[in-house]
């Protein structure tokens, strides 16, 4: 058993390295919606949190209240009311939404300030700093609606949520904002959390929500055809809410997207919409390739460019399983610094998941496609074709007419995409030279 612990955890956690090293020092807008903490998810949310602040994280934590004022409210005997899509608040669902807010700070930094032995929280120093970071104002009458003391975020304190952040504390904003002649007003978690990240140009907006996030048919049911849609670009989002009905409920697909859109527009690089249900949800979005929620993008994650030295590191880690397994010719960190600008990758999310090399011999107008790898994570996605379209574009850019690779297993991939076999003795002069004889390689040729 402890062998087999050892080889899943050991690459596992090899694989997550670069996601940690990326999200250091960045900012975390966390909109929790008062259903999971109702639904008793708050204990184990905390203990993923503390977990990525320790990992370098700036948290900023919004919770909401939603069911717990409706509660308060049903005790008093008193009915709640929304309108488009916003509770209307009254004198009476401003005292429930006051005290709902007191209790759930309480929890949640009791949650924050436990660290038994044996659990995630041991040894864990969380300090959870609250305050009046939030100015608001009221919503008004719409449509003929008075909605009295519910209000919209009018301004947010960054320099005081920085400098709190900057001490190495966990934010935690309550859904309720004042005026500047002190009175108060009933926010939406979903507004504060979208208005924070926006204002503190955060890198994330992430809400913890009681919907799995957004479906690839999203009028459609659940289904292996109908999976959640783990990368929305934020041009798909916008046309996607722009045929949706106004969202009234947070059920609603367009409840959550519609604040992920406006932080995207904003600045925002990433929202993300996650289940609270799931346990582990935040760690499975931040830390794992895919996710298991959507996530809102203002540009595609994937790039596709030319390498750079910086990208050493990230080569020789993504090519290394393969030269091991013989698939590919070893090549030493000297080699891939001194060839670097030959070659080409696919970066997602900062991670390199694909990558092939040039190597021009203009005497006979034809070039080397070498080092062709795609991570496991990616194949079947479509990342070999674009590097070597990248790849053709660029030999017909330096005036070439054909490439050629040397393979000794993949070999159908590349007659599939329009290489042909060839002898050995078709090598330039320069690279039949180099030619291993023992390794006895493959030659394929395609005309560009």
């Amino acid at each position: 058993m402890s062998a087999v612990f050892n080889f899943t955890f050991v690459p596992w956690f090899r694989s997550v390295a670069p996601y940690i090293h990326k999200f250091r020092n960045q900012t975390f807008v966390i909109g929790l919606t008062g259903e999971g903490i109702a639904a008793g998810k708050l204990q184990n949310i905390a203990q993923d949190l503390a977990l990525i602040q320790a990992m370098g994280v700036r948290i900023v934590l919004v919770h909401g209240f939603r069911p717990q004022v409706n509660e308060q409210l049903a005790a008093k005997g008193h009915a709640a009311k929304y309108s488009h899509g916003i509770r209307v608040t009254d004198s009476v669902a401003l005292d429930c939404a006051q005290e709902a807010a007191g209790q759930l700070r309480y929890e949640i930094e009791a949650a924050f300030s436990q660290g038994l032995p044996n659990t995630p929280m041991a040894g864990a120093t969380v300090r959870v700093i609250s305050g009046n970071f939030l100015t608001a104002r009221p919503v008004g009458i719409v449509d003929g609606v008075d909605f009295q003391h519910s209000g919209l975020v009018r301004k947010v304190d960054v320099a005081g949520i920085q400098r709190t952040l900057d001490m190495g504390a966990l934010v935690l904003l309550s859904p309720l904002g004042f005026s500047p002649t002190g009175e108060a007003f009933n926010l939406t978690m979903e507004e504060v959390a979208t208005s924070v990240a926006m204002a503190l140009k955060a890198d994330k907006l992430i809400f913890l929500t009681e919907v799995p996030g957004i479906r690839v048919q999203p009028g459609e049911p659940a289904s292996e055809d109908n999976p959640i849609d783990t990368e929305l670009p934020l041009a798909s989002a916008e046309a996607l809410l722009a045929q949706l009905p106004t969202a009234q409920h947070p059920t609603d697909t367009g409840f959550y997207l519609q604040h992920c859109v406006k932080a995207c527009k904003a600045g925002v690089e990433r929202s993300h919409i996650i289940p609270f249900a799931l346990d582990g949800s935040l760690l499975l979005e931040v830390y794992v390739h895919d996710g298991i929620g959507t996530m809102v993008i203002d540009e595609k994650l994937e790039e596709l460019r030319e390498a750079t030295i910086d990208d050493v590191g990230g080569i020789l880690q993504l090519i290394e399983p393969f030269e091991k397994d013989g698939t590919l010719v070893k090549r030493d960190r000297t080699e891939i610094e001194r060839d670097i600008e030959s070659y080409t990758i696919i970066e997602h999310d900062g991670v390199i998941f694909g990558c092939a090399a040039l190597y021009p011999y203009p005497e006979a107008k034809t070039a080397e496609m070498a080092a062709v790898t795609v991570s496991p994570q990616s194949q079947g996605t479509g990342d070999g074709e674009k590097l070597l379209k990248r790849i053709e574009q660029r030999a017909r850019t330096l005036g070439l007419s054909s490439i050629f690779v040397l393979t000794t297993r993949t070999m159908h991939w590349f007659i599939k995409r329009g290489f042909q076999p060839v002898d050995p003795d078709w090598l330039p002069e320069a690279r039949k030279r180099k030619y291993n004889w023992d390794r006895r390689s493959q030659v394929l040729v395609k005309k560009l």
